[in-house]
């Protein structure tokens, strides 16, 4: 089956053509928005690192695959880029801890001792425990200035249906109710 392409014209770059708000109203802004609370892991040789992350989506079903923004700066989006793979964990409610280790609240070294971590086949991190634990192979990414957008396929899935995710809303964790 041949997929159409898209009659229209995409930018070249993300350059603005207007100035942006600063960094404070951003924050203020997105703070309303309710996200899931993942963390990004990534293993080059003896190496593992991982930040917490809540620019997620779902991208795809065909392949099934997600996107992830990372710090263009950051040790992982450069060991992600050299690897090719990263895994992700959607954290659960009783996973805070892990969430503010990954965040920097516990030193790079230390981070995998908080939380229960195994390894995917691949060789990723792998988070026991969470609401969905997915290894990904990098299919595509785009640079946005500050950040890289890295698009993962899904290689291999883990759902763990009987808890509930945990939330960032308003600068502070939040939990649905009814679940778990």
């Amino acid at each position: 089956m041949t997929i159409p392409m898209p009659e229209f014209e995409l930018p070249d770059t993300m350059a603005l053509r207007r100035p942006a708000i600063s960094d404070s109203e951003f924050r203020s802004a997105m703070s309303g928005l309710a996200s899931s609370v993942h963390v990004v892991t990534a293993r080059r040789g003896d190496e593992r690192i991982g930040r917490t992350v809540t620019s997620v989506m779902s991208l795809s079903a065909q392949p099934p695959a997600i996107l992830v923004s990372i710090d263009i700066v950051s040790r992982l989006a450069d060991i992600v880029a050299k690897t090719g793979s990263f895994s992700l964990a959607m954290l659960g409610s009783g996973q805070e801890a892990v969430a503010d280790a990954f965040a920097g609240r516990v030193k790079p070294p230390e981070r995998f001792n908080v939380g229960q971590w195994g390894t995917w086949p691949s060789g990723q991190p792998m988070l026991h425990g969470a609401v969905t634990a997915l290894d990904c192979e990098v299919i595509g990414a785009m640079e946005t200035g500050t950040h890289v957008l890295f698009a993962g396929a899904i290689i291999e899935a883990e759902t763990n249906t009987g808890t509930a995710p945990l939330l960032w809303h308003r600068h502070g964790y939040r939990y649905l109710r009814g679940v778990d």
